[in-house]
């Protein structure tokens, strides 16, 4: 089922500061950030990737290493996907989608327990994330991003996906968080 925004999920927007020269923002700041979601944090990676219009990458998420991700896009525009993966959680298996852009600026914060995955709006787009573990190519995991059980409706018909996302595992089939 699709949630306007699950538990646990904050959207942050840095503020800009501008002037005749141009502007300038805090991307992050970890007292302000801790603020805002309530808890305290600690990121050991920043990732970034390019990709072309129609590219989906995900649903990824690592179960023995769980990451938290702080996520925003540098230019382009995404749908960003994110699927609570928590059994304990009232939102178990429901998932949300948001359009993240340089444009809006928005940030999104995603703690452990959730999958995520991103489909590429724009002709190109450069997605940047912190997280909160290393990647482990054997701990991570796939969900198919075209499950019927989930039902993701996504904007766009996604038209470029890796071979290992398309072997994504089923919802029901899942290794699950507690």
């Amino acid at each position: 089922m699709k949630r306007e925004l699950l538990k646990d999920i904050e959207i942050i927007v840095p503020e800009i500061f501008s002037d005749e020269r141009g502007n300038f923002s805090e991307n992050f700041n970890q007292i302000k950030f801790n603020g805002a979601i309530k808890n305290n944090y600690s990121f050991v990676q920043d990732n970034k990737s390019f990709s072309k219009k129609g590219v989906f990458r995900g649903l990824h998420y690592q179960l023995n290493q769980p990451q938290g991700k702080l996520v925003q896009v540098l230019s382009g525009e995404v749908y960003d996907v994110i699927l609570d993966l928590r059994k304990s959680s009232e939102s178990f298996g429901d998932w949300m989608g948001i359009i993240l852009s340089s444009k809006n600026r928005k940030q999104v914060w995603i703690p452990p327990g959730f999958a995520h995955g991103f489909l590429v709006l724009s002709e190109e787009a450069e997605f940047f994330y912190k997280v909160t573990d290393y990647w482990n190519q054997e701990d991570e995991r796939c969900i198919k991003w075209s499950d019927k059980t989930i039902d993701i409706d996504f904007p766009e018909e996604p038209k470029n996906i890796s071979i290992a996302d398309q072997e994504g595992s089923l919802f029901k089939d899942a290794d699950y968080f507690l």
